[in-house]
Parts: structure tokens; C-alpha cells; sequence
């Protein structure tokens, strides 16, 4: 069974950081992508960083400069490296991964919990 486990979430003020976490188990990210997708409350999910199988990454322009995503593969765990927060980053932080050769995108396949971001102006 493949179970991805967000942490890191939390409150905020405009300006701060966090870094997003993302464990994984019955699942190796090396063998696949990963993506960090975001929900804020009546709003569309939106993918905001995502490393493909060949580890290049891309980013939401919403986010460019400001998030990273990266990966440990000895801890097997995903990151999203969040500065200069917005109020407008406030929402529901998703990791997803998919086993294989995705080069162009990463499909949801497999998806965690969710991590809580709110940023206060």
C-alpha cells in the first residue's frame, strides 16, 4: 500500500517561510515524478512545482522564484521550500507522485492528506 504523508504546514505571516514534507512508503520517488499540488477554499486545485522522472522541475508562475521542490532520496521524502509567503498562498497543500517515465508532466496517481498553509497579512 502507497501512503504519502505531508507535513509541515502552519500559520504564517506574510513574507515567512515553510518547507513542505512529504514521506512516502510503498512507494520510491526515484522511480517516478512528484508534484505539489495546492487547493485554496472554492478555488480549482493548481499545481504549483512538479519534478519529473528525469528530476527537471517546473513551477506555477504564481510561485516561480519563490518555491522549490526537491527530493531526498535516502529519506525518501519530497520538499517544497516555501519563501516570501503571500496571503494568496493560503490553501491546502497536496504532495502526488506516479511511478514511471513521465518527462512532460506527473500524473496524480498516488496523493496524500493534505498540509494546511495560512499566511496573515
Amino acid at each position: 500500500e502507497v501512503q504519502l504523508v505531508e507535513s509541515g504546514g502552519g500559520s504564517v505571516q506574510a513574507g515567512g517561510s515553510l518547507r513542505l514534507s512529504c514521506a512516502a512508503s510503498g512507494y520510491t520517488y526515484a522511480t517516478g515524478c512528484a508534484v505539489w499540488v495546492r487547493q485554496a477554499p472554492g478555488k480549482e486545485r493548481e499545481e504549483v512545482a512538479t519534478m519529473t522522472t528525469d528530476r527537471v522541475t517546473t513551477y506555477a508562475a504564481s510561485v516561480k522564484g519563490r518555491f522549490a521542490i526537491s527530493q531526498d532520496s535516502a529519506k525518501n521524502t519530497l520538499y517544497l521550500r516555501m519563501n516570501s509567503l503571500k496571503p494568496e498562498d493560503t490553501a491546502m497543500y497536496y504532495c502526488a507522485a506516479a511511478p514511471g517515465v513521465y518527462t512532460a508532466y506527473c500524473p496524480w496517481h498516488y496523493w496524500g492528506q493534505g498540509t494546511q498553509v495560512t499566511v496573515s497579512s
